[in-house]
């Protein structure tokens, strides 16, 4: 029997410049307007470097403004997909240790959706691919070793 009740899953996307966040973010709002849900867009905001004098609640003060700014603009990003249920959250601190507490936190969060690009090639003036490349030459023998290993018999 299907309950009456809205699943109500949550996609957690981490929020940044980068045009990787952007495709985590586009992918997300569509899952959710198939499926149902809410997407959480989550930004963290580094802990101000300089303390004293005033000088830390401007800082935080400028960095909040700009993940507000970050914000925005994807949620607009967001309503040009359509009718998409949408969250923000803005922590500040380390990273991983900001999603985990935001997760701990809200148990409707099912999913962290994170992409990921080949950049890093790219900055080392390198093909695009070259270092996925190299991972795969090593392949057939990390692979049997692998079968090597398996074989032995414990001692």
């Amino acid at each position: 029997m299907v309950s009456q009740v809205e699943y109500k899953r949550k996609f957690l996307v981490v929020i940044d410049e980068t045009e990787e966040c952007d495709r985590a973010l586009t992918f997300a709002a569509w899952r959710v307007k198939r499926t149902g849900g809410t997407v959480v867009l989550m930004t963290v905001i580094p802990k101000p470097e300089f303390i004293g004098l005033g000088v830390e609640d401007v800082l935080r003060a400028e960095a909040v403004e700009e993940a507000e700014r970050n914000l925005d603009r994807r949620m607009a990003r967001i309503k040009e997909i359509g009718e998409v249920r949408a969250e923000s959250v803005i922590r500040e601190g380390n990273g991983a240790e900001q999603i985990e507490r935001v997760i701990d936190k809200d148990h409707d969060i099912a999913i962290l959706v994170l992409a990921a690009s080949p950049a890093v090639a790219e900055r080392l003036d390198m093909p695009t691919f070259s270092l996925a490349k190299r991972q795969l030459v090593v392949l057939p023998a990390a692979l049997a070793l692998m079968l090597a290993v398996s074989l032995c018999s414990p001692r």
